[in-house]
C-alpha cells in the first residue's frame, strides 16, 4: 500500500476524523484491539479513549500512518493487543467439521460456506485472517494457514482487498441486522395474535389461568418494547 490514507484526499480538513482513521485501518475485523470492529476503534481512538497502538493487522506502518493523522507519537504496538505477524487465512478440516454453523456466524465477512449440519469450507480470498472463527469451533477443526511468507502488517495487506473487506463487513453486518429485525418482527406479529386470541388459542382458559397468561405475553412485549425504543416494531401499538 503507498502513499498515507486520510491525508492527502483531506488536506483541508473536510473529512471526519474518525472517517480518516478507519480509512487507515486493514479492516480486518479481528477484534484483536478490544473494541467489536475497525469503525468501533477508529471513533474510540478520535475520542481519546483509546491509543493508536492497538492494530496489530495494521502493525508498524499502520501505527505511523495513524499518528500522522491524529498528531501523536508514533509508538510500538501494544503487545497486550498480539504481534505483527505474517497474515493467515482459515483452512477448515473437513473430515471432522459438524456443521455447527458457529463459524460462519462468528465470520465478519462471511467467507465460510455451509449449512446446518453440512460440511463448511472457506472461501479463501474473502478470508480477511481474523481468527475469531477458530476459538468458537466446538471440535477444534479450523486452523490458520499463512500466505504471506515473511510479508506482515499493511505489506502483506492491500488497499484493494481492505477496501473490499470494508464493503463486505457492512453489507453482511446491514444483511445480518435486517434479519434479525425480521425475526423480531415475526415474533411480535405471533406474540400480537396470541394476545388478541388469547382465549381460543388457551382452550377457552378464564380466571386466573386466562390473567396468568396474558401476563406473560404482555410481559415480553412490554420488555420487547423496552429493548426497540419507541421507533422499534416493538414500540407499535398492539394489535386487536
Amino acid at each position: 500500500m503507498s502513499g498515507q490514507p486520510g491525508a492527502d484526499d483531506d488536506a483541508g480538513g473536510q473529512r471526519d476524523l474518525t472517517e480518516r482513521i478507519l480509512d487507515a485501518l486493514p479492516q480486518r475485523q479481528c477484534q484483536s484491539c478490544g473494541w467489536p470492529d475497525c469503525a468501533a476503534y477508529a471513533q474510540a481512538v478520535a475520542a481519546g479513549q483509546a491509543a493508536i497502538n492497538r492494530c496489530p493487522p495494521g502493525g508498524a506502518q499502520g501505527i505511523a500512518w495513524l499518528a500522522a493523522i491524529t498528531g501523536q507519537a508514533v509508538q510500538p504496538l501494544d503487545p497486550e493487543c498480539g504481534a505483527e505477524s505474517p497474515r493467515g487465512v482459515a483452512v477448515i478440516d473437513e473430515a471432522w467439521c459438524i456443521g455447527c454453523t458457529v463459524c460462519i456466524k462468528a465470520c465478519p465477512v462471511d467467507c465460510i460456506t455451509g449449512a446446518n449440519k453440512r460440511m463448511h469450507t472457506v472461501i479463501e480470498a474473502e478470508c480477511t485472517g481474523c481468527e475469531l472463527c477458530v476459538p468458537v469451533c466446538p471440535v477444534d477443526c479450523i486452523r490458520m494457514e499463512t500466505v504471506t511468507g515473511d510479508q506482515t502488517g499493511w505489506a502483506a495487506w492491500s488497499r484493494a482487498q481492505a477496501d473490499a473487506a470494508r464493503a463486505r463487513y457492512a453489507f453482511v453486518t446491514a444483511r445480518r441486522q435486517r434479519a434479525a429485525q425480521e425475526h423480531e418482527q415475526r415474533l411480535l406479529a405471533k406474540a400480537h395474535h396470541k394476545l388478541a386470541h388469547l382465549p381460543e388459542l388457551t382452550k377457552n382458559a378464564q380466571g386466573a389461568e386466562l390473567a396468568r397468561k396474558r401476563a406473560i405475553i404482555e410481559a415480553a412485549l412490554a420488555r420487547a418494547r423496552e429493548q426497540a425504543g419507541p421507533g422499534g416494531p416493538a414500540g407499535k401499538s398492539q394489535a386487536g
